[in-house]
């Protein structure tokens, strides 16, 4: 193994696995912190997939922490901490917490953070991160009900998540090329956010990194990763499939995110005829719609479109809801459904789910029991199909970030399947 990923949630482990399978790795992404002893056979790089961004910090640090350890002893000589492009964090925690217990692991004083996925408009300048031609203070992500994104310097940001040195390397010095980038990360004493803005910049930072024991960020800073393993004479490239078999059967979508790009492509979906049933916490929580009825919902619709099921709303409504019922117990009691619904949905032969939301993933994937997933064709920037693999049924899975794909992302998915 070249290289031991773990990222905090599953749509970005599947982001990143993406991202390295396209550069030529061959890429195993695993669910949950493997057991002690487990062994990846021929993989390139091995994405470890966590529900660790807002859980508290001490047990994303000591899960985190767990699955380097595996990934080490399998012979990783890097590791790598994949968290949102949109760096989604609180004052607590916890990219900081989780970045110095990887160094301390690794006996390391010194790496660098970059969340940038120009693909996705998420740039980086001067140290701030920005959401398309807004900072990300004043992008919807100030409104996200777990982490609230209300300052955009992440140099102050991470600042506030750890006792560690945070220092800059701007956009002028990636611009002088990989070397400027090496030499100040050969001086480096802690942590730096390092800017870029073109997918040439992540390529010079990849490079430039690729002797970090450890390196943090977006998917993004993966791109160039592959090419300076090719050039050290570590990997030997494969070509990645464009095509998945998919097991046959019915599909589904799942929305549970309440991100502005989700709730764009909801409209969308439901303006071109797409059968919609909407989800409520309230609704959940009062016992007034159970699984099974909105299983049943699904699978009596005679539309080709596949059928969209979702809890997403405006950030007004998911605060009413957090007021009345708790700001934790909202999204559970939503996560628990969407978990729930899917593995009744497998039971009425739906075999192809379209997934929106990285905790509403992470359920889904946890209810169905899926350990392993291959990675398949890209949809958009940063979201593949996948099939799931070991025990239970086969199932083709595409795991959306909220925040990615454009707006007519849940008509068109489907046709990336054989």
């Amino acid at each position: 193994m070249i290289l031991g990923a773990i990222a905090d949630d599953l749509t970005g482990a599947t982001d990143l696995a993406l991202m390295l399978t396209r550069g030529g790795m061959r890429v195993l992404q695993v669910v949950g912190v493997p057991p002690a002893g487990t062994r990846f056979g021929d993989a390139d790089a091995v994405v470890v997939s966590l529900k660790s961004r807002t859980v508290p910090a001490a047990e994303a640090q000591s899960m985190s922490v767990a699955a380097a350890e595996v990934l080490l002893a399998n012979g990783a000589d890097q590791i790598m901490f994949k968290y949102c492009s949109t760096f989604d964090s609180t004052d607590a925690g916890n990219i900081g917490p989780v970045i110095d217990a990887l160094l301390a692991l690794l006996g390391e004083s010194r790496t660098l953070a970059c969340p940038a996925f120009p693909a996705n408009q998420r740039t980086v300048y001067k140290g701030h991160l920005f959401v398309g031609d807004a900072l990300l203070s004043d992008s919807p992500m100030r409104d996200h009900p777990l982490t609230p994104m209300r300052d955009a310097n992440l140099v102050r940001v991470l600042g506030r998540q750890t006792a560690r040195p945070v220092a800059l390397i701007d956009h002028d010095t990636v611009r002088q090329g990989e070397e400027a980038v090496r030499h100040r990360l050969d001086a480096l004493d802690g942590i730096a956010i390092v800017d870029a803005i073109t997918d040439q910049d992540l390529r010079t930072i990849g490079h430039a990194a690729s002797a970090l024991r450890l390196i943090t960020g977006g998917s993004g800073i993966a791109m160039g990763l592959p090419e300076a393993y090719l050039r050290q004479g570590l990997l030997t490239p494969v070509q990645s499939g464009t095509r998945l078999s998919a097991p046959p059967g019915r599909g589904a979508v799942l929305a549970g995110s309440c991100s502005a790009a989700t709730r764009r492509q909801i409209e969308f979906a439901r303006a071109q005829g797409v059968p919609a049933l909407k989800l409520e916490a309230d609704q959940i929580a009062e016992g007034r719609i159970t699984v099974e009825d909105a299983a049943a919902f699904a699978e009596q619709q005679d539309s080709a479109l596949a059928p969209l099921i979702y809890s997403s709303a405006d950030p007004d409504i998911v605060r009413a809801a957090q007021e009345r019922l708790g700001v934790g117990q909202a999204g559970e009691l939503v996560e628990q459904f969407m978990g729930q619904l899917a593995v009744a949905l497998t039971r009425h032969g739906f075999t192809r789910l379209l997934v929106a939301g990285g905790e509403t993933s992470g359920a889904v994937i946890r209810d169905l029991g899926v350990t392993s997933l291959q990675i398949g064709p890209e949809i958009d920037p940063g979201v593949p199909w996948t099939l799931s693999t070991g025990h239970g049924p086969q199932l083709a899975l595409a795991l959306k970030s909220g925040n990615f794909g454009t707006d007519d992302f849940f008509l068109k998915a489907w046709s990336k399947l054989q």
